[in-house]
């Protein structure tokens, strides 16, 4: 039996991604900790969070996690979900600019609503993943598949071929990264029905 670790920095509800994952996961220890040893002692990292950049840095400041999370971000396979994806980049123009983690190279913009590109922000909803990239992650689940998303900022990573998934909203943004054993999604897998289940059932079968 494996464990997997859902980080609880205090920004998120975190019983609906408990849920998904011990239903994908039944044989699996599921805990929700902001433990340090027992995030180092787990087998996967699911890195849930939602709410502003600014507080969610300074929670997981607060709880001494940064050191910890930076280094099973490079250990082990690492899932970052919704605001879990974002504070992965290096700098997020949110609450006038926020230092993140730097874990991956890249910054967190905010939709703009311009000209002729009238979109509601926050982005809510049902919206599609168009596979870029080939991954494990995609497996069994089809192309321009729907995922639930709520969120006004997006991220832009340095690095092209870190984008495994786009979706279009007003224009076309990250909506899946990979790169080594990080993998991390815009969008809500708990919210998304079956097919979020078959992604977190794909991550979590990734060795």
């Amino acid at each position: 039996m494996s464990t997997i670790a859902i980080i609880d920095y205090g920004m998120s509800n975190l019983s609906s991604v408990a849920k998904a994952t011990e239903y994908v996961a039944p044989n699996e220890k599921v805990i929700i900790t902001s433990d340090p040893n027992e995030i180092d002692s787990s087998d996967k990292i699911i890195f849930p969070g939602q709410g502003a950049a600014k507080k969610c840095m300074q929670s997981i400041f607060n709880k001494n996690l940064d050191t910890v999370i930076t280094k099973n971000s490079k250990e082990k396979p690492f899932l970052g979900i919704c605001m879990g994806m974002q504070i992965l980049m290096e700098y997020s123009d949110e609450n006038e600019g926020t230092k993140c983690l730097g874990i991956l190279k890249g910054k967190v913009e905010k939709f703009q609503n311009k000209n002729n590109n009238k979109i509601k922000i926050p982005h809510m909803g049902w919206n599609k993943i168009l596979k870029k990239n080939d991954h494990p992650i995609w497996s069994g689940i089809e192309d321009e598949s729907y995922f639930y998303f709520v969120h006004s900022y997006f991220i832009i990573p340095e690095e092209e071929n870190y984008t495994i998934g786009e979706t279009d909203y007003g224009k076309k943004f990250c909506s899946v990264i990979a790169n080594d054993n990080i993998i991390a999604i815009q969008g809500h897998p708990e919210k998304s029905s079956k097919v979020g289940l078959r992604f977190l059932k794909n991550f979590l079968e990734i060795k």
